[in-house]
């Protein structure tokens, strides 16, 4: 048997493999079947990193987002994809309770739930994968803000706190508040436009 008659025996054998090779292509339908094959066991893998569903779920969901970003760079010669899958969701799952972990030290605490896209109740992976590129996207121009500027945009817009209560519960002067909230909005907004632009 010949190298490219053995590699085409591999791929049949493993229909992860043939999978993750259209989903490197964009083949959504591609994802949507890798995505149900292989969510169930990735999701135990978040879920016995951070042992709360809700948390587990949402790393789950950003992790989809990385395979199918990523899903290009896979080396069938590396790993097998289950591997590959695995370790995105590990990492993402230990990041998630470092950063949970930072976030409680520093800063003032925040209704995880209220900063969440809501779920699409259908389950279904197209949707998903839209809400979390939406989320994604969101998250990472909110890192990107100073950090006073993201407390007080995540006061106002996730818990519906007008300015003189984010004064009052980050001890800053009014003027100082309305500020962060106007100059992070235009921020955030430049970087949305700037996101959407480039994908």
């Amino acid at each position: 048997m010949n190298a490219s008659a053995e590699a085409s025996s591999t791929e049949t054998a493993d229909p992860l493999r043939q999978l993750m090779a259209r989903v490197a292509l964009r083949d959504r339908g591609a994802f949507e079947r890798l995505y149900r094959a292989t969510s169930a066991h990735l999701f135990s893998i978040s879920l016995r990193v951070l042992r709360d569903e809700g948390r587990a779920d949402e790393v789950l969901q950003e992790a989809y987002v990385s395979i199918w970003q990523k899903a290009a760079s896979y080396q069938p010669d590396a790993a097998t994809p289950m591997t590959w899958m695995i370790n995105i969701v590990r990492n993402r799952a230990i990041d998630a309770l470092r950063a949970g972990r930072n976030e409680r030290d520093s800063t003032v605490e925040l209704n995880d739930e209220a900063m969440d896209v809501p779920a699409d109740a259908s389950g279904d992976p197209h949707a998903l994968l839209d809400e979390s590129l939406t989320k994604a996207r969101i998250d990472q121009c909110m890192l990107a803000l100073p950090p006073a500027q993201r407390q007080a945009l995540a006061l106002a817009y996730y818990r519906g706190m007008v300015h003189t209560e984010i004064a009052e519960m980050l001890r800053s002067p009014l003027g100082t508040v309305k500020s962060w909230v106007r100059r992070g909005l235009d921020q955030l907004k430049s970087c949305l436009d700037g996101v959407a632009v480039r994908t």
